[in-house]
């Protein structure tokens, strides 16, 4: 069984930089009185519950070797034997498993750490957490702001009475998985279950999809796009990476590259090899919906901008270029691609022709690495482009944002599959395209497809513009029966086992407030019952795809 290539990643990884560490200590003498030699030590030394238990000190030892290891073994296949060998030995995965993971990521993670500048405190950061360390590659990066005065800065306002109202399809995360296989095994040690031969008995997996650590079965997925394409009165549609396919009809339509590690190998910089197919990939399957300069960027970087209705334009990010897993910006993240140079210069463009902007993207900001993020949230919050940009809606967790306030997030927990749909003001003169509902619709394993809620319904807003989400994010720090209604949409419905107590709860609403990584100021107004770096160590513990 193979699990998919994004869950492996951390897998690989740790067995990756422990057989680089295990590679340069075997040129060091053999301690006194040990009939091991020193990677047999490392084996024998190493904590049997995983490499998670690892204590920091012993991290940032193993990853002091690293820059010795590299100049000793440049031999790739070797360090991947001594991987999968480790990841066995240390009982990181089964041993099917630890092979599979080393074999997918051996050659670039090896070769981007070869020419990176990673630290062993930022090495145990990234695997680690930060208790071990701080993780943010190159340090702090900014990009020049343009100088041009903003034009007068007008709050959006509901549509007047007769107004066209348009709706938006969004999909995003739904995962398939071409090996699920109804009746398999639903609980099983591997990242990824519901797979195998069928069997009798409890715990097994079910035809449409299973709550478990379970992706979708095709079938599934085809029937929920069906729901959603079936129903009239769609405008345009929006997704936003790691899905297989969609069929959006004559209608507009928005798609962005979704996480790199499940659509193909990681996104490496301008000029990497392996991410040139990917983008031909893409432009190919999207010709029939974008026009030839949309193309063209998307072809050089997986990124581009295109004209959904008059005096609406879409930008679509690619979020890889901002991955924390993106082991190829460890060679240089600075604005990889040049891809906020280029946002800065479409926004611009767009306020001089009086359009507004709906941006999309897969990973949010919050959870980019942190310059990539603060860059990002200057572009978004800059004054010049207040009035321009309408609407954010990024994807794993979805949510939208003007300003400093994001919307409640909506989480996409295979395999419950859903989708959302966003009502926005039309295309009519002086029309602000802003947001002004959503309803989430889920495909109940247990029932048909049926609207989960309204978003105006749910929590009483009278608009859905920024400040009604800020003020509803204000409201659920006091009110703790609010908050479990947003914690059980959150989730569509199936919330895990474990409650959310006062550490996720602080965490979570911080979460919602802030759209940039690291930044405990935006936070301070919910008055968090945590320290800010044991609510940052909890966010990033939340595991987005």
């Amino acid at each position: 069984m193979a699990p998919s290539p994004w869950r492996l990643l951390s897998l690989a990884l740790a067995a990756l930089s422990l057989a680089l560490a295990a590679l340069s200590l075997l040129s060091l003498p053999v301690s006194a009185g040990s009939p091991l030699g020193p990677g047999e030590q490392l084996v024998a030394a190493a904590p049997r519950w995983g490499w998670r238990n690892l204590s920091c000190p012993a991290c940032r030892l193993l990853f002091g070797a690293l820059d010795l290891a590299l100049q000793l073994e440049p031999n790739v296949a070797r360090v991947g034997r001594v991987a999968s060998r480790l990841c066995q030995e240390l009982r990181l995965a089964r041993p099917p498993v630890c092979r599979q993971a080393v074999q997918l990521f051996q050659g670039d993670v090896v070769a981007a750490w070869a020419r990176s500048v990673l630290r062993p405190p930022e090495a145990c950061g990234l695997l680690l957490g930060p208790r071990c360390g701080h993780w943010d590659i190159l340090g702090a990066w900014n990009l020049s702001l343009p100088a041009t005065p903003k034009p007068p800065v007008r709050p959006p306002a509901p549509p007047p009475p007769g107004a066209p109202t348009a709706r938006i399809l969004f999909l995003t995360d739904l995962h398939w998985d071409r090996q699920y296989v109804p009746g398999s095994a639903a609980a099983c040690p591997d990242p990824l279950c519901c797979r195998g031969a069928p069997r009798d008995g409890p715990g097994t997996a079910g035809f449409w999809g299973t709550y478990s650590k379970c992706d979708l079965p095709l079938h599934t997925i085809d029937a929920l796009l069906a729901h959603g394409n079936g129903t009239s009165g769609f405008a345009a549609a929006y997704w936003t990476g790691d899905i297989l396919r969609t069929t959006c009809g004559s209608r507009a339509a928005g798609p962005a590259a979704g996480t790199a590690h499940r659509d193909g190998p990681a996104a490496r910089p301008p000029g990497g090899a392996s991410a040139a197919w990917l983008y031909d990939a893409m432009a190919e399957a999207w010709q029939h919906w974008l026009p030839p300069a949309a193309l063209h960027t998307l072809r050089a970087g997986g990124f581009y901008t295109a004209q959904i209705w008059p005096g609406l334009r879409l930008v679509s990010l690619n979020m890889n270029f901002c991955s924390q897993a993106n082991f190829w910006l460890l060679i240089n993240a600075t604005d990889p691609a040049g891809q906020l140079q280029w946002l800065m210069g479409v926004l611009a463009d767009a306020e001089h022709d009086g359009e507004k902007v709906h941006i999309i993207g897969h990973i949010p900001p919050a959870h980019c690495l942190r310059s990539w993020s603060w860059n990002y949230y200057r572009i978004v919050n800059r004054s010049v482009f207040e009035g321009t940009i309408a609407a954010q809606f990024f994807g794993t967790r979805t949510w939208t944002s003007l300003s400093s306030t994001p919307i409640p997030p909506a989480l996409t927990v295979p395999p419950a599959a859903g989708y959302r749909v966003y009502e926005v003001a039309g295309s009519y003169p002086g029309s602000s395209h802003a947001v002004l509902d959503h309803e989430t619709f889920i495909l109940n394993l247990t029932e048909a497809n049926a609207r989960l809620y309204s978003a105006r319904e749910a929590y009483g807003l009278p608009t859905a513009f920024p400040a009604d989400w800020d003020l509803l994010v204000r409201r659920m720090q006091d009110d703790e029966q609010l908050f479990q209604r947003f914690w059980f949409h959150l989730h569509k419905g199936h919330p895990p086992h474990e409650p959310c107590g006062s550490p996720c709860k602080a965490a979570l609403l911080c979460a919602l407030r802030t759209g940039r990584a690291a930044d405990p100021a935006l936070c301070r107004p919910l008055r968090p019952a945590l320290p800010f770096p044991r609510i940052q160590e909890l966010w990033h513990q939340q595991r987005l795809c």
